[in-house]
């Protein structure tokens, strides 16, 4: 194979040259990542077949598949962040080349078979925990990629997968470029129609327009323009206009019918997914996802949920009758729609706390929140953190940090990426761009994250600022960077986020956002633009009591997507109809929504979380880890929000350990008992 020596992907020894990569260079990256990959198993397995260790086969097979993660990060990342018409192809030809090469690896029966012979050695034992897990997991693995499949049913194997990396990636760009296509155009003698917006927007909106070419104001569907729109404008039409357009997107319904239609490619995801569990010997795709989870098994997740469902449903219908009788009062409004819901919930708040999270932006200051994220880690963790100057980035935007101990040893480094722009993939995420290992030249390779937000970019020179809602979301993702960084575990497989259970990953990330409701953080987080003056009192108390405003419509929203994920996944068979889809949605929400239904609501086919994501028959780990994490942080209430000794057990028993421990054992070790449900529903205000 010829390779291209100026390739900036197939040299990535500290931090990538992300400016460097061009389309040309992802192809021949990835063919020879997978062909050394590819190379080394075979050689490996070949010449230590009879006598395995750790060290002659796991070693020199974690060194190229660290070579390959490294590549297909920054690949896949700048697709995220960077997309357009020529990187997706190039990115989208790599995905059947890396279905293939994933499915030799999990069916290559010599390299399990010595991994079998390792694990049954008296060498074994004395292994560490994360090489033992390492080693357990991969063997887990094996089994769920059919390694003993006959011949013929491997092949099938790597047909649907490969079919199934296409079609997730076509869901995930039809779902871009039809948030990306729709925008409404409100010009200067039209500006009747933006009352209510708060300036910040409108500011938006303009740069927006500008950016288009466009005279006066340019609303998309990316949130922070559509959301402000549905939250506070008066206009009930042109609401009405933008909700349609964005619960329509990508489907068969609203201003862009058929145009980025996911309905096919919905179908026929569930179909491979399925044919895909039948294979492997599971009675549905949801037995299939919790074979690497807690969870155990289909009934203890739907009871999880239909028990948070319940304890919370009382309480909701409540919350949704107060506020369709204030629409009533404040407007006349006889029939609340369900583009009505998040302008009356704005409005009702305002009244009942004089609370307004867009005139708070003026006290979250970009930079002021992040010092303060920082101080929050560094109080809890004994971090600190120091700009890396000088860093090749994929945006002009984007800033990086190195992360340091208490003893000053660089631990990790983060990229931040805070702002939306075209091309980039909606929604906030953190993702690995190198893992913690040692490499084979003996260096201590240091992890590296990617934390994404898709947050109102600064206009005219003004001082970027946040919503309260956008600091949470902050919080969330560098919860799951911390869960990267603070990681002592120097195995790739178990090391940071790796070979963490999916419905624990989200631990870390749900324990941290509580921080940003601690009235000592917030007195370090917020200060006022204009004067540095803090957050005043009375501004604070009603943030605070705020809080847990509509908590338990919020809790049956998401247990609505987590039911509808599941049961679509557990309940599909070979002879399920076209409206299938419709019928569990339809048949889930008569079981625990309260709030009034659109019609031709189409939010399936946006759903990327389980089209596109890792999420498929696993969005109730969003619940079952917030569960852990209000128990968690309980401890923390309950002996001080920075009590050393607390956040060093948290650290230790949780965050360092990655996945090479199970976490219900880790969770244990950390609070004494198991989680108790009930710590979510008293955080949230739901019970007393």
């Amino acid at each position: 194979m010829t390779i291209q020596q100026d390739n900036p992907l197939l040299n990535i020894s500290s931090l990538p040259n992300f400016s460097l990569v061009r389309v040309e260079h992802i192809v021949p990256a990835v063919e020879y990542a997978i062909e050394n990959c590819k190379k080394t198993i075979i050689n490996t397995v070949e010449k230590h077949q009879n006598s395995p260790t750790w060290d002659n086969v796991m070693n020199p097979i974690e060194e190229a598949d660290d070579k390959f993660s490294k590549i297909w990060s920054v690949i896949s990342h700048l697709n995220a962040v960077k997309n357009n018409k020529e990187f997706r192809a190039e990115h989208d030809k790599c995905l059947p080349l890396i279905a293939q090469y994933s499915s030799f690896a999990g069916q290559y029966k010599p390299l399990y078979e010595v991994l079998v012979k390792i694990a049954k050695s008296d060498a074994f034992n004395l292994l560490t925990a994360a090489q033992r897990k390492s080693i357990e997991n991969s063997l887990r693995d094996f089994k769920l990629s059919g390694v003993d499949l006959s011949e013929e049913k491997k092949q099938q194997y790597v047909e649907i997968q490969t079919k199934l990396s296409q079609l997730t990636s076509d869901f995930a760009n039809n779902v871009l470029d039809a948030t990306q296509s729709f925008f409404v155009n409100i010009k200067e003698d039209e500006l009747d129609k933006l009352k209510g917006l708060p300036q910040s927007a409108l500011d938006l909106a303009k740069q927006t327009a500008c950016t288009k070419g466009c005279e006066g104001y340019v609303f998309t569907l990316d949130l922070p323009s559509y959301l402000p729109i549905i939250s506070y404008a008066h206009n009930r039409e042109l609401r009405q206009q933008m909700y349609e357009a964005y619960v329509t997107r990508a489907s068969d319904k609203g201003p862009q019918a058929l145009k980025f239609d996911n309905t096919q490619n919905i179908n026929e995801i569930l179909k491979l997914r399925h044919k895909l569990a039948k294979l492997l010997g599971f009675e549905s795709y949801a037995h299939l996802s919790l074979a690497s989870k807690m969870a155990k098994d289909p009934k203890e997740v739907i009871d999880f949920l239909e028990l948070l469902a319940n304890k919370s449903k009382a309480r909701a219908l409540e919350q949704m009758q107060q506020l369709r009788d204030f629409a009533k009062e404040q407007d006349g409004i006889e029939k609340l729609e369900p583009y009505d819901v998040a302008y009356y919930s704005e409005k009702l708040k305002q009244k009942l706390y004089s609370y307004n999270d867009e005139l708070l932006r003026q006290y979250f200051p970009v930079d002021k929140v992040i010092n303060g994220l920082f101080e929050c880690a560094k109080r809890v963790f004994s971090i600190s953190f120091r700009p890396r100057l000088g860093v090749d980035v994929w945006h002009e935007d984007v800033k990086c940090f190195d992360v340091y101990d208490k003893f000053d040893a660089r631990i990790g480094s983060f990229y931040l990426d805070l702002y939306a722009r075209e091309g980039k993939r909606g929604g906030a995420w953190m993702d690995e761009c190198m893992s913690r290992r040692y490499r084979q030249d003996g260096a201590l390779q240091l992890p590296v994250a990617y934390l994404v937000c898709n947050f109102s970019a600064p206009v005219a020179n003004k001082t970027p600022t946040l919503t309260h809602d956008e600091v949470v979301t902050l919080f969330h993702e560098f919860g799951h960077g911390l869960n990267l960084l603070l990681t002592r575990v120097d195995i790739a497989d178990v090391s940071g986020i790796n070979g963490v259970p999916w419905d624990a990953v989200e631990l870390p990330s749900q324990f941290n956002e509580n921080f940003a409701w601690q009235e000592e953080v917030l007195n370090f987080l917020s200060s006022n633009i204009n004067d540095g003056s803090p957050l005043p009192k009375d501004k604070l108390e009603a943030l605070l009591k705020a809080k847990n405003y509509l908590s338990a419509m919020m809790m049956l929203r998401q247990i609505e997507f987590a039911l509808f994920d599941f049961r679509i996944h557990l309940e599909y068979n070979d002879e399920a109809a076209d409206d299938f889809v419709a019928k569990v949605l339809a048949d889930v929400r008569a079981q625990v929504s309260v709030t009034p239904q659109y019609k031709d609501n189409r939010f399936a086919h946006s759903f990327n979380h389980i089209f596109a994501g890792g999420y498929a028959a696993g969005y109730y780990s969003y619940k079952w880890a917030e569960v852990l994490a209000a128990d968690a942080f309980a401890k923390f209430e309950e002996e001080g929000i920075f009590n050393k000794h607390v956040g060093d057990n948290f650290r230790d028993y949780i965050m360092a350990v990655g996945g090479s421990i199970d976490p219900m054992k880790a969770f244990i070790a950390f609070r004494g008992r198991k989680p108790d449900v009930n710590a979510l529903l008293k955080q949230s205000g739901i019970i007393d």
